[in-house]
């Protein structure tokens, strides 16, 4: 099995974009979770194995090169899978009184960590990733009905340029495909795998 300990380049780089539409390109395709590995070991598109081994702290981007032939013109490059985001806007408090605004964030915060949702603010959004289904994360807004805030979906890549590293492992390392939701009903809480829901 072929060990590759770094990453030359991304197929969305200048430098690469030209020689990366040309090339017979190999994909290995990753979930979110396994590319906040710096460690493991996959199999790509055409039934190779590889493992990868980048120095600790590193991160597997869409688009990332681990491997080019250019004489033969081929390219070894990797998928990540994201999943969206749930952007929850609450620049409407903005103008509320400091109470009102503590009443909601609080509301609001109990409902994401109820479900154990990771969750990033900047400014005056909330970004959440799917860690269940749409439909699960829809539900669970609309139970809880909280005014003042609006939520939509967006794709992850749009909402990336705007985080800082540490925040991208936050949503998309914390979004395991382990993830449980959560329902409450006549005031006892129960815990049901999202496949369940």
């Amino acid at each position: 099995m072929k060990i590759f300990t770094r990453i030359i380049g991304n197929v969305a780089a200048p430098e690469w974009r030209e020689r990366a539409a040309a090339a017979d390109k190999e994909y290995i395709e990753l979930d979110q979770w396994t590319a906040q590995k710096s460690r493991f070991a996959s199999t790509s598109d055409r039934g190779n194995e590889y493992a990868v081994s980048l120095e600790r702290n590193s991160r597997i981007n869409d688009g990332d090169i681990l491997f080019e032939d250019a004489r033969h013109g081929t390219m070894l490059v990797v998928r990540v899978r994201l999943n969206d985001v749930m952007a929850i806007d609450m620049s409407s408090l903005a103008s509320m009184p400091p109470q009102t605004i503590i009443h909601i964030a609080v509301e609001l915060g109990h409902a994401i960590g109820n479900q154990h949702w990771p969750a990033v603010v900047k400014g005056t959004t909330v970004y959440v990733p799917l860690t269940v289904d749409r439909k699960v994360m829809e539900s669970v807004m609309k139970t809880h009905h909280i005014e003042n805030i609006e939520y939509s979906f967006r794709p992850a890549e749009g909402v990336i340029p705007y985080l800082a590293p540490h925040e991208i492992r936050r949503l998309f390392g914390g979004a395991s495909r382990e993830s449980h939701a959560h329902t409450h009903e006549c005031g006892s809480h129960h815990h049901d795998s999202a496949a369940a829901v």
